[in-house]
């Protein structure tokens, strides 16, 4: 199975960050007609810079076409109505990137969950439910397209100790679904990836980077661009074996590796397996 050239797709959490890198990448390497979410309209609306008609802009600057669409992923009735919008333009989908999270104040802080804001269940909603809602609407536009591929963006988060619980619990989750969801689409040549990212470059990481530039010199000088898993998932949509991932959890830099795909600046990525850990391998029974 492969996508199409110059496909329809829809990356939500797109203002800036990883959304923003793998739209643009997704322009690039398949010409695509890339909807973009977020709720950043001006400059000014969140303390990040990026704005949803900014990525438009630039997604068009890379022989695709940007459709920005202003759209808050807490609120179903806004989600529907995207997607009632995308069956109007285009009749159908061919990729989803579920890439929209709510980053909570206090995420990164020291110490036990108890200690740090409740608000961190907003990952539960803004990460997880939002990838879910996105899929429900999506499925009967990718059923019309007669193939497709979801992308949930995840990280090893899932499967070791980072940011605490909440986020652990967010990331556990998503994985789990897309490998649900992939028992479902079997029969449909829809697939849904998991995928694990890097650390990412983004405007977020930069600033932290900057504020202590000797702590994160390493860190920094690993990052990998936010159009990498970008570049990974056009491969993906390319690869007529496509079916025989679906539901699996695969890390970005060994998706990349085997796909003979370096990052932007024609660095070559490495695994962080061998710190991280193992993908989960799910258990292959089906009880209805």
């Amino acid at each position: 199975m492969t996508i199409s050239q110059n496909p329809i797709v829809l990356v939500t959490g797109a203002s800036r960050g990883a959304g923003k890198g793998i739209a643009l990448a997704l322009a690039e390497q398949l010409g695509a007609t890339v909807y973009i979410t977020g709720r950043s309209q001006r400059s000014g609306d969140s303390p990040l810079p990026g704005t949803i008609f900014e990525t438009a802009e630039l997604v068009d600057k890379r022989d695709g076409k940007g459709i920005p669409v202003a759209c808050d992923h807490r609120d179903d009735a806004q989600v529907k109505a995207l997607f009632a919008q995308i069956e109007r333009d285009h009749g159908h989908l061919d990729i989803l990137v579920n890439n929209a999270l709510c980053v909570p104040e206090g995420l990164t802080q020291e110490g036990p969950f108890w200690e740090k804001p409740l608000g961190l269940q907003e990952l539960f909603n803004v990460g997880l439910r939002s990838s879910y809602v996105a899929s429900y609407y999506a499925a009967p536009l990718l059923l019309k397209a007669g193939s497709g591929l979801i992308v949930n963006t995840s990280s090893a988060g899932g499967r070791c100790y980072m940011h605490g619980p909440a986020y652990g619990a967010g990331k556990a989750a998503v994985d789990k679904m897309a490998h649900d969801m992939a028992v479902d689409f079997k029969d449909h040549n829809i697939a849904v990836i998991p995928l694990w990212m890097g650390l990412l470059s983004t405007e977020r990481s930069l600033q932290v980077f900057a504020a202590q530039p000797e702590l994160y010199a390493e860190a920094a000088a690993m990052a990998e661009s936010p159009e990498f898993p970008g570049r990974v998932i056009a491969a993906l949509a390319k690869d007529p074996e496509l079916m025989g991932r679906s539901g699996k959890v695969a890390y970005t830099a060994e998706l990349a590796e085997e796909y003979g795909i370096s990052d932007i600046g024609g660095e070559q990525r490495y695994s962080p397996r061998g710190m991280l850990g193992d993908p989960t391998e799910f258990n292959p029974a089906i009880i209805a």
